[in-house]
């Protein structure tokens, strides 16, 4: 490490950098294993988003004497080294942007991370119980430090939109609750001998988050009143480098996202036509939803997708992959009440002792159609996200801890999950109708966030060869119709899908984008090859490589 070497090279340069920004960031110590963060909090305020800026700037300068040593060009360190830079880049200039001053979002703000967190701890002795306590207790200095930050982003007229403060609102309410809120529900599972610590400190915590959330309704929504929802395209430009890992033309990938609309457009009412002769696409999907297979209940639902990841791992190891047994474990969960409507998927901690975990959102349902489950676990579980991120993780000490963990580029994650899905599609494990049009309508999904994210930020102007509004000028009222209309799911996703587009631009455009590079780079790969060429041993090497942004990702790829 660098604190012990007179001489970094960057990947120890990088290391230090994990170890100093856990020290900042207890969150990331957590989501990586480290016992140590268990009791603490990050500093939100302003001040301690200096901080952090402060450990990019002097970690760069670090890398930039690290690069010119010997040993420091040679391509495990180049890697590190190209990675380190680009991502400390991108997160600086979203710090200098003053960004962090108006962080509200449904899906990636302060506050949600800081409730994820708990979710993430151990809970297994009444040690870590104890620590659970002392980290609910600096819960409200946590969200004081974040309330800082926006109350400074008020000051100075950076706003965040209307629509992602009323939907953040009511988050902070269903996290609340009425009966002791998400805090005490969760510190309840303790052990009684801490009942009533467990039960003080919870307490605080939820009064914590209706303190924010009463400064919200009450001083920050009215403030922000009428202030725009998109970002236009320097804000756009800068967010998309910060998701994506390259500065992309937005024009061309607005352009291919129709292509892809066209296309999948064409195989889907192809689909429909198996399923109810006749119908639409999204009318068959309606029809799925009472009248497709589907699971009953909620833990049973949480069951049947475990066996989905567990026969994936079987049927998908040693043939198409070769896995570690500890790569092969994976549990399903059920996401907290007041979460986005999206699933999402936790990577494993350093040593495995906590699992990769993906979480379903239930948004008070019951009943899920297999249509719109297969896929998505395809996506969040095997072979996607938990495949990547926890070979990432088993691979880590011939990398470095940051390529495996804390600098991963979204588009390349996500382009890998997206590309995973239809693997599966290629691989045939979606011939039934419902499951394929299913795959095709995430697909969909996913064309539609290219579309809509670009459009409406930029206000670019919808072209003639679209089915709807050709000539006018995107809006978000425009976006939420258009996904709407091309959507199997029901309305309060096409909602939150919409905030978080808002929230978050530049984000979900990575999933499309992202698994173009991925099929780029696998077709040059085959190109080079040729006969030879070994899918399996392609996968596991493509998979070895850490992160990388989509500016190297082609390359990398094509040259395995």
């Amino acid at each position: 490490m660098l604190q012990n070497s007179a001489n970094p090279l960057p990947r120890q340069v990088a290391d230090a950098y994990v170890d100093a920004l856990i020290a900042l960031d207890p969150i990331t110590g957590t989501h990586m294993g480290i016992a140590e963060s268990a009791r603490f909090l990050p500093d939100f305020s302003p001040d301690g988003q200096e901080a952090l800026a402060a450990l990019a700037r002097t970690t760069l300068d670090r890398l930039t004497e690290a690069e010119r040593r010997p040993g420091g060009d040679s391509d495990a360190e180049r890697r590190c080294a190209r990675l380190l830079r680009e991502r400390l880049t991108a997160e600086l200039a979203v710090h200098e942007a003053q960004e962090s001053l108006r962080a509200i979002s449904n899906l990636h703000s302060p506050a949600h991370s800081i409730r994820q967190v708990f979710t993430l701890m151990p809970t297994g002795t009444p040690e870590e119980w104890a620590a659970i306590a002392a980290r609910l207790r600096v819960v409200r200095d946590s969200l004081d430090g974040y309330r800082a930050s926006l109350a400074e982003g008020l000051d100075r007229k950076l706003y965040a939109g209307p629509r992602q403060v009323s939907t953040f609102i009511g988050q902070l309410g269903e996290w609340i609750g009425e009966g002791g809120g998400w805090f005490a529900e969760f510190a309840a599972q303790g052990p009684e001998t801490l009942r009533g610590e467990l039960d003080e400190a919870a307490a605080d915590a939820t009064a914590a988050v209706a303190e924010l959330r009463d400064w919200l309704r009450d001083v920050y929504q009215p403030a922000v009143e009428g202030s725009p929802e998109v970002v236009g395209r320097e804000r756009y430009a800068r967010w998309s480098r910060y998701w994506n890992g390259t500065d992309l033309d937005l024009d061309e990938a607005y352009a291919y996202g129709w292509s892809e609309y066209h296309r999948i457009h064409a195989e889907m009412r192809a689909e429909a036509e198996k399923i109810l002769p006749g119908a639409t696409p999204w009318e068959a999907l309606s029809h799925l939803d009472t009248h497709g297979e589907a699971i009953e209940g909620v833990e049973e639902t949480r069951v049947w997708l475990q066996s989905l990841m567990d026969e994936a791992i079987e049927a998908l190891d040693g043939t198409h992959f070769e896995l570690a047994d500890r790569v092969k474990r994976v549990e399903s969960m059920i996401a907290p009440p007041g979460s986005a409507a999206a699933p999402y998927y936790t990577q494993p901690s350093v040593d495995f002792s906590r699992p990769g975990r993906t979480w379903l959102p239930t948004m008070g349902e019951t009943r899920f159609p297999v249509y719109d489950l297969v896929s998505t676990w395809y996506h969040e579980g095997v072979p996607g996200h938990h495949l990547q991120l926890a070979q990432w993780t088993h691979v880590a000490d011939q990398l470095s801890r940051y390529q495996a963990t804390i600098g991963m580029v979204s588009a390349n994650a996500e382009g890998w999950a997206l590309y995973a899905e239809r693997l599966m599609d290629e691989l045939g494990f979606l011939t039934d109708a419902e499951r394929r049009l299913g795959y095709l309508d995430a697909q969909m999904m996913r064309s539609l966030r290219v579309i809509v994210d670009i459009g409406m930020h930029l206000e670019l102007e919808i072209p003639d060869h679209s089915p709807f509004h050709p000539g006018e000028r995107w809006t978000p009222e425009l976006a939420r119709e258009f996904f709407g209309m091309h959507s199997g799911r029901p309305a309060d996703f096409v909602d939150s899908e919409l905030v978080r587009y808002l929230g978050m631009p530049g984000q979900a455009i990575g999933y499309k984008l992202g698994e173009r590079a991925w099929l780029t780079g696998r077709e040059a790969a085959r190109e080079a090859h040729g006969d030879a060429f070994d899918a399996k041993a392609w996968h596991m090497a493509a998979l070895s490589q850490g992160s990388l942004g989509l500016d190297d990702l082609v390359a990398e790829l094509s040259a395995l």
